[in-house]
């Protein structure tokens, strides 16, 4: 397998130094100094780890003839223990320096929006943000424990900024009001995939629903953009002067979603989805007497369980067991959770019993486990009256509420009231 990836590699290494960029992707004038300073915001990329873009420095000297681009987001795939690591929460990150060059036309030819802003520094201070981001790189300092909203390749961006305005930055923002909560800035990264959106969602616990600052918006690339292209500070000389001097664009990406400006609200999607669902198992129901119909009734709530109750187990036991700390006080948990993987052998004991009174035993307690899932999903619902237990689960309350509905003992109560309520009518 190495083989392969490392001709690609030595491939791409020889398009990017043989191939000029086209006219278009010329990078923008220097300053007028030996030193000029650029923060390089990525769009989003293919992998899901690059739906919420990359941000970059980038410094230039020209005493040198180097363009260097320090990276805060590097992981390797290849390092000891790192599916264990990560899934234990345990992100060991490190910070790089490469050739910009080389690192910029990568995200061009993978079809990623690039964004150039050159920031109005003085001269010392520049030398002051290339002293730190070279001492960032040294052996000893370069890994770092990340984190997805507090510790990640935007926030340490963000904390240069905030260096190179001596904390003017930071005063700006640290306390102003942001937009949205966590959980709906993620949301607008993660629209176009229904899959996981949804999943993404009802992972997230409630710790990511409270309002946010604007400084802890910044944890996304695209918040620092907007966010510095207009700010004003003091400099050192006591003179007031705009952050960023130009926006230059690189590269505009084709054929790509784009988060969106405003999240959407994505629960009547997932409303529809379960309610699709429940007609067809309401359906299946009706004519469950039929062998057949058992089969196909059985068999879809195995599906059910399976899909649900591993997505209940992989959320407990980040919620319960890892670092992941935006997983813990998940309210979703009290309605998808490990035990719906109980719906899987019971289906298939529903669909293939061995006689009529077994075929009853396994359906009654399949029916009876659905109706947890609705006590359970209700009394979330109560619970999210109280400030301390709010969560944004409407979503993954609209996709299993109503299949599950139709799979509990309700519909069988229902219908014996009313055989009740009209035997009484009549005599």
């Amino acid at each position: 397998m190495k083989g392969p990836r490392i001709l690609s590699f030595l491939f791409f290494l020889l398009l990017v130094r043989v191939l000029p960029l086209p006219a278009e992707y010329q990078w923008p004038e220097p300053d007028k100094d030996d030193l000029t300073i650029r923060i390089s915001v990525m769009g989003p990329g293919d992998e899901l780890y690059f739906w919420w873009g990359h941000i970059a420095l980038i410094i230039e000297d020209r005493a040198s003839r180097v363009k260097k681009l320090y990276d805060y987001g590097l992981f390797s795939f290849e390092n000891d223990n790192f599916f264990v690591n990560f899934a234990f929460g345990r992100l060991l990150y490190s910070c790089g320096v490469s050739r910009a060059e080389n690192n910029i036309a990568g995200y061009i030819l993978s079809n990623r929006d690039v964004t150039f802003y050159t920031l109005d520094l003085p001269r010392e201070t520049k030398e002051k943000v290339r002293q730190f981001a070279e001492e960032n790189v040294r052996p000893e300092n370069k890994d770092y424990w990340y984190h997805h909203f507090r510790d990640n390749c935007a926030t340490r961006i963000r904390d240069i900024v905030d260096l190179a305005t001596d904390g003017q930055f930071s005063e700006a923002f640290l306390n102003a009001p942001g937009r949205f909560t966590l959980r709906e800035q993620v949301q607008r990264h993660t629209w176009f995939n229904p899959f996981m959106d949804w999943f993404l969602s009802y992972a997230m616990g409630q710790d990511i629903d409270v309002p946010t600052t604007v400084w802890q918006e910044m944890f996304l690339p695209s918040e620092i953009g907007a966010r510095i292209t207009d700010f004003r500070y003091i400099d050192n000389r006591g003179q007031e002067r705009n952050l960023v001097k130009s926006v230059d664009v690189i590269n505009v990406s084709e054929n790509r979603p784009l988060p969106l400006d405003i999240p959407r609200k994505q629960w009547p999607r997932e409303l529809l989805l379960s309610l699709c669902i429940a007609a067809f198992l309401g359906l299946l129901m009706a004519y469950r007497e039929k062998v057949e119909i058992r089969v196909a009734l059985g068999l879809s709530q195995s599906i059910l369980g399976l899909i649900f109750g591993i997505s209940g187990t992989i959320a407990f036991f980040m919620s319960f067991f890892t670092n992941h700390d935006y997983t813990y006080h998940n309210m979703n948990l009290l309605f998808i959770n490990p035990l719906l993987l109980a719906a899987v052998p019971l289906g298939l004991l529903y669909a293939f019993p061995r006689d009529i009174f077994r075929g009853r035993f396994w359906g009654f307690l399949l029916k009876a486990l659905w109706s947890y899932v609705v006590i359970a999903a209700i009394f979330s619902m109560v619970l999210r009256i109280l400030p301390r237990f709010w969560q944004q689960s409407q979503v993954s309350l609209a996709l299993v509420l109503p299949f599950a509905a139709v799979l509990s003992l309700a519909p069988d109560r229902i219908l014996r009231f009313k055989r009740q309520y009209l035997w009484r009518q009549h005599h």
